[in-house]
């Protein structure tokens, strides 16, 4: 936003520094001036300014004067309008707010005779055609140029309607489901029932804090106006300003936070440029307030503040005498707050009342914070924290870095995702979808609720690298994951990895191959195998039983079992969702999966045994087995495993077959065993033992030996 030094120094006619001075000052002080462009001899400089959006108090020129009158120990003056006496009134203009929750407070000022023309310089010291000028902001007429100088001076959106053309008195109210109205942008709007509207008592006027209405507005013949001061809710304007695609000056404040003390002022600014070409008040201002908004902004409880915490978290100044009790008042009445001294045992405390312009600051910390940056961040010693005892690691911590190594070493590359998702995405990937944590105030719908499962954010990252033509991708986020409701959320540790594209070339004689689903089981396998658990296989459902995640293919994923619980699943990424997030058109399948991590985290990691190379011959041994196709090889590995054989040191998929002479829907698969004993060669009776145990293994297992 662009604020004129020649405009605050008519607040503050003694500023005792120049303007790239006091831009220094108010950048140090949180309030950033970007650039600095002067206007020529007795005009000053314009400031570019970077407010954030939680000060909207300082986006206009009152605010920021405010803030260097605290640095500088000066004088603000209270902005006052004085108008003429008020016409009496047969009765008081009719204002009715339905909508409580949406508008604490409305005040209306009836002016009559006026003459809607040119504005002119209204009060000594503000050159009205100088600022507007310097601005670069259009003059229109007195009546949108007495709207836009109270928000330029003040920060307070106003508006001016034609008295004629209102049919009784105004209402604020929801607008009625398929309600028309015509903005000043001469947009006719079709309104839901959401939207926050000024009414009369047949029609709607304007969207409450956002735009006035075509058919009500200011124009030449205007005699009779009324003017419009109000505080409206930031929710209700933000969610009418969005669903109409609307961005305004009004519509930027109030979905910010206004100032619920600001409206009269404001009314009186609009009503005295206005009454300087002629007219006359019509009753007094009528102002209806809403008492529990305006116990929540403008009258909220006073927080106790002491001298003793403010020296405590701010630490050593370079000031000899450090942060005084004189210091820490002179900083909060320059910020506007109330201050009574109350007795405490460490020394100066205060009861503090807070601004009605300041709905960012709430506690103690928050007032100590205020002191901090008008006092200087400059101005406190470079000392580090005090810190007693030693940095202790997460219990997790060495387990967290073996699932990392392992990752690493697999090709893969770390990465970071969002924390939030939206409630679409959470609904889709969240493992128990009842206990997704939504967000009081999001920053948008795709980032509505905090994060239930990482996968959201790996298929944002795999998508954003396919669409940009990085087709070999290995990715994987160690992150946390939320669940529970509001008020007690849960956070666990979880791991998500993708993959799509090409491996690796493993030797200048292998031709390179896309990574594929047995790729990705290797790779869970290989996380698995870092801890100490017994009983581990994967499985999968029927594809209409319901039960694998929606995020994969039906047919192409497993689900990882450990100990009777569910530590995970991979597979392919389900067609609808490639097709969703634009990655469909590539050729290669794209692999993605997600693992439970604090379910592995409750196991003890596996310590390496090294043991000492045998000196005896090993002994291979191949079993040609005939299996059902119902039978999968990891029934045999378990039932291999099982075996108390001390000598089998290996055994693996040697050859997998099928014949037309064997029965139907059966194979063949050739296993092939190694025994080797650490101290002895092996005798052929002890290898036949062996086999034996094999067999009758095996036989358990569903596979009998082929004749």
């Amino acid at each position: 936003m662009k604020i004129l030094t020649k405009w605050l120094r008519a607040y503050l006619q003694s500023l005792p520094v120049g303007d790239a001075q006091l831009a220094e000052d108010l950048t140090l002080r949180g309030i950033a001036v970007e650039g600095i462009y002067p206007l020529g001899e007795g005009n000053g400089s314009l400031y570019e300014m970077d407010i954030t959006t939680n000060r909207v108090d300082a986006m206009n020129h009152y605010g920021v004067a405010r803030e260097a009158a605290a640095i500088y120990g000066l004088a603000l003056p209270d902005l006052a309008f004085p108008l003429p006496r008020p016409r009496p009134a047969g009765k008081p203009f009719s204002v009715k707010i339905e909508a409580e929750d949406a508008c604490g407070r409305f005040t209306a000022r009836v002016l009559r005779d006026v003459s809607i023309g040119n504005s002119r310089d209204w009060f000594a010291g503000a050159e009205v055609n100088t600022y507007f000028a310097l601005l670069e902001q259009k003059k229109i007429s007195n009546a949108v140029d007495a709207t836009n100088f109270a928000w330029l001076a003040m920060g307070q959106p106003t508006h001016a309607f034609d008295l004629d053309k209102l049919e009784g008195g105004i209402v604020v109210r929801r607008a009625r489901k398929g309600e028309r109205l015509k903005t000043l942008d001469g947009v006719e709007r079709v309104l839901e029932a959401d939207d926050l509207v000024v009414a009369d008592h047949k029609k709607a006027l304007a969207l409450a804090g956002v735009m006035g209405g075509w058919d009500s507005m200011i124009t030449p013949e205007t005699k009779n106006v009324l003017i419009e001061a109000a505080w409206f809710d930031p929710m209700a304007v933000r969610q009418t300003a969005r669903r109409h695609g609307l961005h305004t000056d009004a519509s930027h404040r109030f979905e910010r936070g206004a100032d619920f003390n600001a409206a009269p002022v404001a009314s009186a600014i609009v009503s005295a440029i206005l009454l300087a070409n002629g007219g006359w008040i019509e009753g007094e201002l009528v102002d209806v307030r809403v008492s529990p908004v305006e116990a929540r902004t403008a009258q909220r409880q006073s927080v106790a503040l002491a001298l003793s915490e403010v020296r405590r978290i701010l630490g050593t100044t370079i000031d000899e005498e450090g942060i005084t009790a004189a210091a820490v008042e002179n900083v909060l009445t320059a910020l506007g707050c109330g201050l009574s001294s109350e007795a405490a045992a460490g020394g100066a405390a205060w009861q503090v009342t807070l601004p009605s312009w300041r709905l960012d600051i709430e506690r103690e910390i928050d007032l100590i914070e205020e002191i901090a940056r008008v006092y200087g961040y400059n101005r406190f010693a470079n000392t580090l924290p005090a810190f007693a005892g030693g940095v202790r690691a997460l219990p997790w911590a060495e387990k967290e870095a073996s699932v990392r190594g392992t990752l690493l070493a697999a090709g893969f590359h770390e990465a970071i995702g969002s924390t939030f998702c939206s409630a679409a995405e959470a609904s889709l990937t969240a493992p128990q979808p009842a206990q997704v944590v939504p967000l009081g105030n999001p920053l948008s719908e795709e980032a509505g609720v905090l994060r239930p499962s990482l996968v959201p954010g790996m298929l944002t990252m795999i998508a954003g690298n396919l669409n940009r033509d990085v087709s070999d991708v290995r990715l994987f986020e160690l992150g946390t994951v939320f669940s529970g409701a509001t008020d007690k959320v849960e956070e666990r540790p979880a791991l998500a990895f993708g993959a799509v594209g090409a491996l690796p070339e493993e030797s200048a004689l292998h031709a390179v191959r896309t990574f594929d689903f047995h790729d990705v089981k290797g790779v869970v396998e290989q996380v698995l195998s870092r801890f100490e658990m017994r009983g581990i296989y994967f499985d999968r459902f029927p594809a209409d039983a319901g039960l694998t995640p929606e995020w994969l293919h039906p047919y192409r994923a497993a689900r990882v079992v450990s100990e009777g619980l569910t530590v995970g699943w991979f597979g392919q990424l389900h067609p609808c969702e490639a097709e969703a997030r634009k990655v469909h058109k590539i050729k290669d399948a794209v692999l993605i999966g997600e693992i439970y991590l604090d379910r592995l985290y409750k196991l003890p990691l596996r310590r390496p045994i090294a043991r000492e190379i045998s000196r005896y011959q090993p002994v291979r041994r191949d079993f040609s087995l005939v299996l059902s196709e119902s039978v999968a090889w990891e029934t045999i590995d378990r039932a291999m495993a099982s075996l108390q054989i001390i000598e089998l040191v290996d055994w693996r998929v040697r050859e997998v077959f099928r014949d037309a002479r064997l029965g139907e829907d059966e194979y063949a698969l050739l296993l092939g065993a190694t025994f080797q004993a650490p101290d002895r060669t092996l005798r052929e009776e002890e290898l036949q033992s062996f086999q034996t145990q094999v067999v009758e293994a095996v036989g358990k297992a569903g596979a009998r030996l082929r004749v």
